[in-house]
């Protein structure tokens, strides 16, 4: 094959590629405050939280890692922005996007959603219906996990694993794959943490099999693996009280019967009690193990093959509340192509993540060489007016003895002083 040959195989390839891959919404908020022709305040309630364009105190890129930032304490928050409207019927549907909570996050949301196209954007809230949440949620020590639920016949549908996610400072990029097959999987910074079949992994149908209501244990069914010995016989000598009265005490010498009643020396334990016999185990010759209940296909089991479908997706929201504000969401992907979100996740989380880590590690060192040296001054500050506490303290001794030593003078004077005339 010639070299034309090969490079117009390379052409019809990549064309075919491009017909097949689809972006249908991709966000990086490098334009500026033209976002806000994008993106959609809900009105839903009077006091959401406010977003702000910034790409925080660290960052690998001063304007690629610029997203959108919570900027007010204990707040909800919900914005929203359109795209042309899709169904991921016969192909995968991956959702992508980055979130750092620089604020150190101690209880909210990180989490996206994807709604239908007719989403009424201005009145969206927390009880607006969607297709899918996906993201992670932190809260306290006891909730660090990733949401992934999905809308089936109207009924949200939480995920049945536990998948933790990052709880640092450092931005991460988080990815769903929705597979035609009924398989997903989330990746974390481009690795994979979970996958599995969404039969499996969510409650959207009845189980294909139930116990036999029928079907009952036999009556002669013996499930004991082991029974008493019905020859081991309890030795006549095992019966020992469990406490004795103590040997060795005596009655108090000043006792008085009348007075303290008839003594009776304390009780010890029994050095020979044995406790209670129980006759030896053995292997049950009756044994037919533990009984299993048979089970019988579930007729309100129906296979549905289209759990993954979503007919009319066309809105990406954030609709989430924080206790402490500060997060930063960027990098938003939706496609159809599972090797261009992987491509795009390197093009830009994975290109500025080591200069924001380093960046990081660089305030941190600062913000510890400061706190070391003002801890330093402080040390000193507290020397010094230690030092001058007990300089104080010898000043004032000294002072305390000259008095003494002068009354003393003066008392030894006033005596002289008093003596008559024919003692001196």
């Amino acid at each position: 094959m010639g070299k034309t040959q090969v490079l117009g195989v390379i052409t019809v390839i990549l064309a075919v590629y491009c017909v097949h891959a689809k972006i249908y919404f991709r966000e990086e908020f490098l334009d500026g405050d033209e976002w806000r022709s994008r993106w959609v305040n809900s009105k839903h309630k009077s006091d959401y939280g406010e977003w702000k364009l910034t790409a925080g105190d660290f960052y690998g890129d001063a304007e690629k890692d610029k997203g959108l930032q919570t900027s007010q304490d204990a707040r909800f928050y919900a914005a929203s922005a359109r795209f042309d409207s899709f169904s991921n019927e016969g192909k995968p549907l991956v959702i992508q996007f980055t979130v750092k909570h620089e604020q150190k996050i101690d209880c909210g949301g990180g989490y996206v959603k994807v709604f239908p196209a007719d989403l009424e954007q201005t009145e969206m809230h927390g009880e607006s219906s969607y297709y899918i949440m996906f993201g992670p949620d932190i809260c306290g020590y006891s909730t660090k996990k990733v949401h992934v639920i999905f809308n089936y016949k109207g009924k949200n549908h939480l995920i049945k694993k536990d998948i933790k996610c990052k709880d640092d400072e450092l931005t991460h990029l988080y990815t769903l794959i929705l597979n035609p097959d009924q398989t997903y999987e989330v990746k974390i910074d481009n690795e994979k943490v979970e996958s599995g079949s969404l039969e499996d992994d969510w409650d959207f149908l009845p189980p294909k099999k139930i116990k036999d209501p029928e079907a009952k244990k036999p009556e002669d069914w013996d499930d004991r693996a082991k029974i008493d010995d019905p020859s081991d016989t309890k030795p006549e000598d095992w019966d020992k009280p469990e406490n004795i009265p103590d040997p060795d005490a005596k009655k108090p010498e000043d006792w008085d019967e009348d007075m303290d009643g008839e003594w009776e020396p304390p009780m010890i334990p029994n050095p020979e009690y044995k406790g209670e016999w129980k006759p030896k185990q053995i292997d049950n010759p009756n044994y037919k193990g533990a009984w299993v209940h048979p089970e019988i296909d579930n007729p309100e089991y129906s296979p549905d093959s289209n759990i993954y479908k979503f007919d009319n997706i066309g809105v990406l929201g954030l609709d989430l509340w924080q206790v402490k504000s500060g997060t930063i969401f960027d990098n938003f992907l939706i496609t159809d192509d599972v090797k261009e979100a992987e491509e795009i996740g390197k093009e830009t989380w994975g290109v500025t993540k080591e200069p924001e880590r380093k960046m990081k590690q660089e305030q941190d060192d600062l913000k510890r060489k400061e706190e070391e040296e003002k801890n330093k001054e402080q040390d000193t500050e507290a020397a010094d007016d230690e030092e001058e506490d007990n300089e104080e303290e010898e000043e004032e001794e000294e002072e305390e003895e000259t008095k003494d030593d002068t009354d003393e003078a003066l008392s030894e004077t006033d005596e002289e002083d008093a003596k008559p005339k024919d003692e001196l």
